[in-house]
């Protein structure tokens, strides 16, 4: 019996690396990685949620998207190849009409109906197909496979001439079409995205240009301006791992953004400055895929620069880009600023996708837990506290952190357009939450538990089937107990991750005893050993309160954070604090505190908690 020590753990994550895709389906040819894996994201179905709010968003979700009308889905796509195309409009953006338009000259006039007609139809799909790969349910799968046969029959080049967005709905239908092969099964999704590449290509531009040099050609909308070839090689790449095609790899190189995006990030220097968030953070996903495709460590140079330097400007609850703009390296000020001058803070369920799916692949690149504890504050700060997507396709978008003047005046709103961008992602997020949560180490043999959520997850470890089963109330609750259930006694590791804000009475305890493992705050803590049905591990935190600035620039602008979660005021008014008054902040409930202030009780909620209140993110200190 022996724990794995830092030093160890640290050389070990030296040396690993990652596969971000998982097996191939149906048996199929695929294109070898360069960058062979170590790290494994296990099966979908290996992990299930048992409780809480990832397991109701997923089942919300799923829910929502199953009972969609196959006719109102496919009615863009019917009406641009020239078919009959019955049943009701979606509406909002997913409808193809003339409806839409924009004036950069005075956004007052804007018209979003039938902005990119049937642009989300993909993710859709795709967050349907994970769901079938997670749950096995026979209704999900029919549906996938209905609708890849009914889209299947639409696609046309008629569908991408005079398209506002082409690369941005391509690859939105790539995924769709690439999943629903992978986690679905269905094999004519092969031959529909052989079908759809052909029709989109004329569309598309000859390489992954940038929003300048496409405004430097001749168009007709300023939302042309606005499509995104550079975030087309993840998806592609990925087709062409699955044995869908050497083309995709072609086309995969052919859309990478090197000179302007990739070779800077990789030099050290940011490009990001006025950049579009969301989009930008996305591509890096596409630097993770090159790299794994070719071996070239620039690519996996630019990703984690680039990672960095959007975690640099980014809020206390892990947000980025607002008003869905990324900033130069050494701006102090825009996040201050647009305290007052925004709404938009952070486009939620788009830029939680993206972090999720960066910080997953760059956590199994290196085994550092500060990528885990970068998507644990995403998770628990914006896209849990996301109000749900509505029947009518009503979707939450921004996470509002303004702050007004002497009184918070930051709230909870939908979009109020239907069937945004948001609405495809947050379906596809819902369902990657389960291969988030847990990592695997086949040669060791080590399962990491990177989040603590209420789960099952089953996996193979040293040639035995192990079920570990964890129950926890984090980050209400401070504890976590993971229960070990295996046919005869096996030896393997457990590492759990270690949030760098983990205090310094954390400890764990095997079978109610403690252990004396060393605890490494911002890394993993664990035991080898030889597990038996009915052990039984648990780590208890050190959760205390603690502030943490905007930035270095404005050490008297802090929020105020317990564990991985931001406490925020609620209905309070913005009136300055000492630091000893937010840090007296103890909890009235799970999901309310109360902070005792010269000026009464100051009442403060995490995000998830916040319904109709009006609520600010920052607070200003005082001395005293």
């Amino acid at each position: 019996m022996s724990s794995i020590s830092r030093r160890s753990f640290v050389q070990h994550a030296c040396a690993a690396s990652c596969a971000c895709g998982a097996s191939v389906a149906l048996g199929t040819p695929a294109t070898p990685r360069i960058a062979d894996p170590t790290l494994q994201q296990l099966p979908r179905d290996a992990v299930q949620l048992t409780g809480g709010p990832m397991l109701q968003q997923f089942i919300a979700q799923q829910r929502l998207y199953l009972g969609l009308d196959d006719d109102a889905l496919l009615k863009p796509f019917r009406k641009r190849a020239g078919q009959p195309a019955p049943g009701a409009d979606m509406g909002g953006w997913y409808d193809d009409s003339s409806d839409f338009h924009v004036d950069p000259k005075d956004w007052s006039t804007a018209n979003w109906h039938g902005f990119i007609p049937g642009h989300s139809f993909g993710q859709y799909l795709s967050a349907l197909s994970r769901g079938y790969a997670i749950t096995r349910d026979a209704a999900t799968r029919n549906k996938v496979s209905t609708l890849v046969g009914k889209y299947s029959a639409t696609i046309s080049p008629k569908f991408f001439a005079g398209y506002t967005l082409p690369a941005y709905t391509f690859d939105k239908c790539v995924v769709g079409l690439i999943d629903a092969f992978q986690y679905a099964g269905v094999a004519e999704a092969r031959d529909a995205l052989a079908r759809l590449t052909d029709a989109a290509l004329p569309s598309l531009p000859e390489k992954a240009i940038t929003r300048e040099e496409r405004r430097a050609r001749p168009y007709t909308s300023e939302a042309q301006i606005w499509d995104e070839p550079y975030t087309l090689p993840e998806n592609l790449f990925l087709a062409a791992q699955l044995g869908l095609g050497e083309r995709y790899r072609t086309l995969a190189l052919r859309y990478l953004q090197d000179g302007p995006l990739f070779d800077p990030l990789a030099a050290g220097r940011s490009p990001f400055a006025g950049k579009h968030a969301y989009s930008h953070v996305n591509a890096l996903s596409s630097a993770i895929q090159a790299h794994l495709a070719t071996g070239d460590e620039k690519y996996l140079k630019a990703a984690r620069n680039g990672f960095r330097f959007v975690e640099s400007q980014s809020y206390a609850t892990g947000g980025w880009g607002p008003n869905e703009e990324l900033l130069a390296p050494d701006d102090t000020q825009t996040l201050l600023r647009m305290l007052s001058d925004t709404h938009r803070s952070f486009e939620t369920p788009c830029g939680a996708y993206a972090h999720f799916k960066i910080t997953r692949s760059l956590l199994r690149l290196s085994f550092d837990s500060h990528y885990g504890d970068s998507m644990e504050r995403v998770l628990y700060n914006t896209i849990l506290g996301a109000l749900p997507t509505r029947a009518d396709g009503e979707t939450f978008y921004y996470s509002d952190y303004h702050s007004g003047d002497r009184s918070p005046s930051a709230h909870k709103v939908y979009r109020g357009q239907a069937w945004p961008c948001c609405s495809g992602t947050f379906a596809q997020l819902s369902a990657d939450y389960g291969v988030s949560a847990y990592l695997l180490d086949g040669t060791v043999p080590t399962l990491l538990v990177n989040l603590y959520v209420p789960s099952r997850v089953t996996v193979p470890l040293n040639g035995e089937k192990v079920t570990i089963t964890q129950a926890t109330e984090y980050p209400a609750g401070n504890t976590s107990r993971f229960t070990i259930d295996v046919a005869r006694p096996t030896t393997f590791g457990i590492e759990l991750r270690i949030p760098a804000w983990a205090g310094p009475a954390t400890r764990l305890k095997h079978n109610g005893q403690s252990r004396p493992v060393r605890i490494w705050p911002g890394s993993a803590s664990g035991l080898t050993r030889q597990w038996k049905r009915g052990d039984v591990l648990e780590i208890e935190f050190d959760m205390s309160p603690r502030l943490e600035p905007l930035n270095a620039a404005h050490p008297e602008t802090v929020a105020l954070l317990v564990g991985p979660r931001v406490l925020f005021p609620v209905e309070a008014p913005d009136e300055p604090v000492t630091r000893t008054e937010l840090l007296s902040a103890r909890p009235k409930s799970p999901d309310e505190w109360i902070a005792r202030t010269s000026a009464g009780d100051l009442r403060l909620k995490p995000f998830a908690a916040i319904t109709t209140e009006n609520y600010r993110l920052y607070s200003q200190l005082r001395s005293g």
